[in-house]
C-alpha cells in the first residue's frame, strides 16, 4: 500500500535557527511544482518521515507571505515531540523531505476591501500562520490595520522577534504589537502573565476595538485559544469573525471514548463502497481499526491523511449514500458538512451501507 499519495520530495534550501528550540526551513521548489505549491497566507504544509519504522506526519504553517517568493515553515521543538525533535536536530540543507502541497482554511476573509481592522491572538509557535497573514494583509490592503497580541514565556522564546520589530517600524501607523510574557516582569502589569480569559478580557477593554474588527485570528496552545474564543463570544462577536487554527485536538473524555466504541461495535461489518483515484472498492467496516479512514487504509487503498485528529481536512471525503457519525470536526465548514463532506479519520458508519468518495 502506498502511504505517500500526493507527497512530493522537496530539497531543503536552508535551515535557520530562530530560537533555541525552533528552526525555520526553506524549501527549494522546482519549476514544475511551483503551481502546485503556490499558497495563500495562513495555509500549512504536511511533512512526513519514517521514525523507527513508523510513518509520522505533522502539519506546519507557512510563515512567509506569497509576495516573498519563497516557501518557509517554522518548527518549534515540543516536549516529547518526535517529529519536531527530529526536525530541530537532524534536518540539514540539501536533504530531501516528503511534503504535501499547501492546504488549510485559516485565511483572510474574502471581499474585505483595503481598510480592514484585524486582530491576532497567538501564543508560542502559533505565530507562524499569523505572521504570514499579518504581512500579507498589510501589503495588500493599503489602509488595513492589524493588532497582534503575542504571548510567550520569555523574550528569548519569541519566534520572529526581530522580524516583528522590523514590521512594526515599517508599518508604524498600521501595526500594533503587544508582547505578553509569563516569566519576565514588565513595568505595565497588563503585559505580564499568560493570555488566559481574564487577561483577554482586560486586553479587550483597553487595547482592542472589538466591535470594529473584521476578523480575529487565533492560534496557539489549546487553553489560550479556548480562552480567547470564550472572551470574544461573551462580547457578542459573530462566530464567522473568530478564525481558529488548530494542529492538535484535545483528548476524548472517558464518556466520549465509550460512546465512540459503542458506535464502532454497532457498525461492525457495515459495507463501505469507496471511490479513490477513480477506483471503486468494497470493504467491510472493522471496529478494531477505529475509523473509516483506518479501514480504507487497512484494505490497501492509499487514502490521504495527515493529522488523524479531525483538524487538517486531508482525509475529507463526500458521503454519497448512507450516514456516518463524526466524533470531532475542527476543519470542515458548516457548508461542507451540509454538502455531505466528512473527515473520514473521525467517521464511523451510522447506516447499513455507506458510499463515499475521496475524489469529489
Amino acid at each position: 500500500m502506498s502511504l505517500n499519495r500526493g507527497f512530493h520530495k522537496l530539497k531543503i534550501a536552508e535551515v535557520r535557527r530562530e530560537t533555541a528550540d525552533a528552526v525555520s526551513i526553506r524549501f527549494d521548489i522546482p519549476d514544475e511544482l511551483k503551481e502546485r505549491f503556490a499558497f495563500q497566507a495562513g495555509q500549512h504544509l504536511t511533512l512526513r518521515t519514517d521514525i523507527n519504522g513508523e510513518d509520522v506526519r505533522r502539519n506546519y504553517s507557512v510563515c512567509v507571505s506569497p509576495s516573498e517568493n519563497e516557501i518557509r515553515i517554522a518548527i518549534k521543538q515540543m516536549p516529547a515531540g518526535r517529529f519536531s525533535s527530529w526536525a530541530n536536530t537532524a534536518l540539514r540543507e540539501g536533504e530531501m523531505v516528503e511534503v504535501l502541497p499547501p492546504m488549510g482554511r485559516f485565511l483572510v476573509p474574502e471581499d474585505t476591501g483595503n481598510d480592514g481592522y484585524y486582530v491576532g491572538l497567538v501564543g508560542g509557535s502559533g505565530i507562524t500562520p499569523v505572521i504570514s497573514i499579518l504581512k500579507t494583509t498589510l501589503e495588500t490592503q493599503a489602509s488595513a490595520k492589524f493588532v497582534l497580541l503575542y504571548g510567550n514565556r520569555s523574550t528569548a522564546s519569541v519566534m520572529f522577534l526581530e522580524e516583528l520589530a522590523g514590521l512594526k517600524n515599517r508599518y508604524m501607523d498600521r501595526l500594533e504589537l503587544y508582547h505578553f510574557l509569563e516569566d519576565e516582569a514588565d513595568e505595565i502589569d497588563l503585559f505580564n502573565g499568560r493570555l488566559d480569559q481574564e487577561k483577554c478580557e482586560a486586553v479587550f477593554d483597553s487595547l482592542i476595538d472589538v466591535g470594529s474588527a473584521r476578523a480575529f485570528f487565533i492560534c496557539g496552545p489549546g487553553p489560550m485559544m479556548d480562552a480567547a474564543e470564550t472572551a470574544l463570544v461573551a462580547r457578542g462577536v459573530p462566530p464567522e469573525k473568530i478564525l481558529i487554527e488548530r494542529f492538535t485536538s484535545s483528548a476524548l473524555s472517558a464518556e466520549q471514548l465509550a460512546a465512540r466504541e459503542a458506535l464502532q461495535q454497532k457498525a461492525a461489518g457495515t459495507e463501505l463502497t469507496v471511490t479513490l483515484d477513480g477506483r471503486r472498492s468494497k470493504l467491510a467496516f472493522d471496529p478494531t481499526k477505529g475509523s473509516i479512514l483506518d479501514c480504507v487504509q487497512a484494505a490497501g487503498l492509499p487514502a490521504p491523511y495527515a493529522c488523524k485528529g479531525g483538524v487538517c481536512t486531508t482525509c475529507r471525503a463526500r458521503i454519497l449514500e448512507g450516514r456516518v457519525t463524526m466524533t470531532k470536526n475542527y476543519g470542515l465548514t458548516d457548508e461542507e458538512v451540509a454538502g455531505g463532506y466528512v473527515l473520514t479519520c473521525q467517521s464511523v458508519p451510522a447506516s447499513d451501507h455507506v458510499v463515499l468518495s475521496y475524489d469529489e
